[in-house]
């Protein structure tokens, strides 16, 4: 009795694996490489080129008065051993004043630089996600994923998605 079981349970399990292959043939996987996205998209390239734009004057700035700091800086360590002990002491209060208010400026820039990236990166994410929605209900995918650790290159659908999303922007 408990061979008759074995085997039926054997005869089970083999009907129910090749149900599951059979099925597996008509599941349609792609993947998308959103670094390749934000690197190659002009959606992207547009982002990148307004914040550019738009933060240049400001990082100019900041490489001037670092530039102007580190000149001062020089110059207050040639001159050092020459001034009083007064002088000395006052000068260095200055740098370390003008060093804390440009480092201030510094991170208050890179915080908005990296706000406004993160805002039109989302921006490109949201166009990019709604295209590869575009391409997974044409080309009739199941599954599209953003993440993998091996992908095999076949299913990989970003040149299509880079495509539509350039051929969207125009």
């Amino acid at each position: 009795m408990k061979y008759l079981i074995r085997q039926c349970l054997v005869m089970l399990v083999g009907v129910l694996a090749l149900g599951v292959s059979a099925h597996a043939q008509d599941f349609k996987v792609g993947f998308v490489n959103t670094d390749r996205i934000f690197r190659e998209a002009n959606t992207a390239k547009a982002a990148q080129a307004k914040l550019e734009q738009e933060f240049s004057k400001r990082e100019k700035e900041l490489n001037d008065l670092g530039n102007t700091l580190k000149a001062l800086s020089d110059k207050f360590e040639r001159e050092a051993p020459t001034l009083s002990e007064g002088q000395r002491a006052q000068r260095q209060k200055q740098l370390l004043d003008q060093d804390r208010d440009f480092q201030r400026k510094r991170r208050e820039f890179q915080e908005d630089l990296n706000a406004r990236k993160n805002e039109e990166l989302q921006q490109v994410l949201d166009r990019a996600n709604r295209v590869v929605k575009q391409v997974a209900e044409a080309e009739k995918y199941d599954v599209v994923l953003q993440e993998a650790v091996y992908i095999n290159p076949k299913h990989d659908i970003t040149d299509k998605v880079i495509k539509a999303l350039n051929a969207a922007a125009k």
